[in-house]
């Protein structure tokens, strides 16, 4: 099974008015990375960045003025992403933004059937959350100390993390790519056996004459009663 886990960073929060300016991409096969990624910055045309976009991702408008328009680089997408699953965090957002660039040049939207939203998945998963990237990656212990910002493919790569870890972890992976999808695991429960070594010499006796006298003195009072004699003479 082959998915592409991705994320997109726009000039701003409107799909029909703001564009895509970054995109980020990173293919799984079988649940497991094969190392192939996707990363392009795309020129918005006319539509500038809002700073509050800015201040979430720092892409400028100058760092974008010589970049490809987003029809320049769409068969670049489409032929990376072509027969995969469309795997992104709040995929509402990032699809709206994505069909939206298709529909400006013509081309057929992204059917829902080829998307994945990890952020329902991980709603079901953790209910009571919180359920965002950054709370994810803290739940599977993925580091994500290096992400001062929003970056595409950044969050791609950590999201990729996430999404193994939440579909089954690595092991599962491991277990499903290449000579491994055709061996049997056996799972050979873990026997611990303890031997119990006895003392090379008795531990010397802590009771003092006094106190085996009065013990005595008590057991003889009790007659018959007393549980010691079950178990040896009277002392």
């Amino acid at each position: 099974m082959r998915e592409i886990i991705f994320d997109t960073e726009t000039t701003g929060l409107e799909t029909r008015s703001d564009r895509i300016i970054e995109i980020g991409g990173v293919e799984l096969v079988n649940n497991f990375p094969t190392g192939r990624t996707l990363h392009l910055y795309i020129n918005p045309g006319d539509r500038k960045v809002h700073p509050d976009a800015l201040a979430v991702h720092g892409i400028t408008d100058e760092f974008l003025k010589d970049k490809p328009h987003f029809g320049e680089v769409v068969q670049q997408i489409l032929d990376f992403f072509d027969g995969a699953k469309w795997i992104a965090h709040n995929a509402t957002f990032d699809m709206g933004f994505i069909n939206a660039e298709l529909e400006r040049i013509g081309l057929p939207p992204v059917l829902p059937d080829r998307v994945v939203d990890t952020l329902s998945m991980a709603r079901r998963k953790h209910p009571m959350g919180p359920n965002s990237l950054d709370a994810l990656c803290r739940r599977y212990g993925v580091d994500n100390g290096h992400r001062a910002k929003h970056g595409a493919l950044l969050d791609s790569e950590l999201l990729a993390e996430v999404y193994i870890e939440m579909t089954g972890g690595r092991q599962a992976a491991l277990g499903l790519v290449g000579a491994e999808q055709n061996r049997t695991t056996i799972e050979v429960e873990e026997v611990v056996v303890t031997t119990r070594l006895g003392r090379p010499r008795p531990l010397p006796n802590r009771l003092n004459p006094a106190d085996l006298e009065a013990h005595a003195a008590m057991v003889a009072s009790l007659k018959d009663k007393a549980i010691w004699l079950k178990y040896g003479p009277a002392p």
